[in-house]
């Protein structure tokens, strides 16, 4: 007997049978296409949650600076005599209830593109309630008066948040939208960094240059479309506003060239050392006995940095205290501020802030120590190149110098003073200054300070899986 299937009785009975396939397959569609559409929503929401959380914490932080500045302006004794106890006490809250959250916040999220996804490991490091915490304790750092920002907390707050959503979907109301823990990360990160700093493409530049580098992300429309979502809703509620206000555009003369390698050069060394200082630690720049003490003593530690953040503050007339933000926005505009040796003195507040183990990041910071650097350079050019071409240039170059991201350095800059005319400049800049800082630290800061993060978070996974076993 032949195995050919005999026809349909009748047409009637054909008609049916396509009639039902066709109505299978587009119900399989339908059913395809409301997934993606309620994944893609649910990412996007998260995103713009990320926004308001940066915007939230931007106001905080702008809220302690309006204080510390109030403070010192009528009470100048009084930072003097808060800082060295403030950031011992500062010091002891952070290793009791949010021992993850010190430093910078870039380090801790780089560490988890190493780590297994939604495990105890990750999680330990971009914890939503650790983020919170560290909104109020980078707010109350600023306060006192602590060189530090809040745009590499940004960071690790946004991708916290984002990583505590995209799990509570998954785990929690249990709508299976397969979100991967990289792809939640790094939207996350890349989002906070772009609504602090008001800058969509900066966003994007930093997820690709910095969160990619030694990882295989996931690059699909979900990941940036979700950075760009929390820039674009930062500049839908803030305004289209740069992030620092340039009154009159900085126009570049070929003149400026050689003063434009200087800057890069000088960046370069200045940038290469902040960087290495900062990942050898207090330790690094004592002797040995001593520095196993100081090791010993985290919160003494802190004290004493208070105590050399105190004396470099009433040496400058209290600039050094906080981001630097309107120090540059001065030096931006061609005004002069009172600190005659403004760079080299941010850098100590921000090596001295940094080695105390509170939250805090070092990118704002850095621009200022940058734009203290290019009027430093300006003053040896004795009116020869323009202060502004110089100031902008500089911070470019020291931001790169210090993170080895140079692309990130030249977009951001770029982008928060609105000086596109300067983009080549500011790019040519950043490469020599990179360059140069990899001679005297080759691993970029970032990655390296991942590591010790990386080890503590998988020593407290595997003090979790013995507790359970146990």
């Amino acid at each position: 007997m032949s195995d050919t299937p005999s026809p349909p009785s009748s047409p009637l009975a054909a008609l049916r049978e396509r009639v039902l396939r066709a109505l299978d397959r587009k119900l399989r569609q339908t059913s395809r296409m409301s997934r993606n559409g309620l994944r893609f929503s649910i990412f996007l929401a998260g995103a713009m949650g990320v926004a308001v959380f940066s915007l939230v914490f931007s106001w905080v932080a702008d809220t302690a600076l309006a204080w510390q500045r109030a403070l010192h302006t009528h009470y100048t004794w009084a930072t003097l005599v808060l800082l060295p106890p403030g950031l011992a006490a500062l010091r002891w809250l952070t290793l009791r209830v949010a021992p993850q959250a010190r430093g910078s916040g870039i380090p801790q999220v780089i560490a988890t593109q190493h780590l297994p996804p939604f495990g105890v490991a990750q999680t330990t490091l971009v914890s939503f309630p650790q983020a919170l915490w560290k909104i109020g304790l980078t707010a109350v750092a600023l306060f006192l008066g602590a060189s530090v920002g809040r745009e590499g907390p940004s960071v690790q707050v946004g991708a916290a948040a984002m990583l505590a959503w995209g799990s509570w979907w998954q785990h929690r109301a249990g709508v299976r939208v397969g979100f991967h823990a990289q792809a939640l990360l790094t939207a996350g990160a890349a989002g906070g960094l772009a609504a602090a700093f008001n800058t969509p493409l900066a966003g994007v530049v930093f997820a690709i240059e910095e969160l990619g580098k030694g990882a295989s992300l996931r690059w699909d429309r979900l990941v940036l479309a979700g950075v760009l979502a929390s820039g674009f809703l930062s500049l839908a509620i803030v305004g289209n506003n740069p992030y620092f206000q340039v009154h009159e555009p900085i126009l570049f003369l070929r003149e400026a060239w050689p003063w434009i390698v200087l800057a890069a050069l000088v960046c370069g060394v200045f940038g290469g050392l902040f960087a290495k200082l900062l990942l050898g630690g207090v330790t690094g720049i004592l002797p040995a006995a001593i520095g196993q003490r100081v090791q010993q003593h985290p919160v003494w530690t802190a004290f004493g940095c208070g105590v050399v953040l105190a004396c470099i503050g009433a040496s400058t007339h209290g600039d050094t205290y906080g981001t630097g933000y309107e120090q540059v926005a001065a030096l931006l505009n061609g005004h002069p501020i009172e600190t005659h040796w403004f760079g080299v003195s941010k850098l100590a507040a921000t090596v001295a802030s940094y080695f105390a183990g509170i939250p805090g990041g070092i990118f704002t910071p850095s621009l200022a120590i940058g734009a203290g650097l290019g009027q430093h350079l300006w003053q040896l050019t004795a009116g020869l190149a323009d202060e502004r071409v110089l100031v902008l240039v500089s911070m470019a170059a020291f931001l790169a110098a210090a993170t080895q991201a140079p692309i990130t350095a030249s977009v951001i800059v770029m982008e928060m003073t609105r000086s596109q005319n300067m983009m080549f400049h500011l790019l040519a800049a950043t490469l020599l200054a990179s360059f140069v800082a990899r001679q005297f630290c080759p691993r970029p800061f970032y990655h390296a300070a991942s590591r010790n993060f990386r080890r503590e978070a998988l020593a407290v996974e595997a003090a979790s899986e013995k507790a359970a076993k146990a």
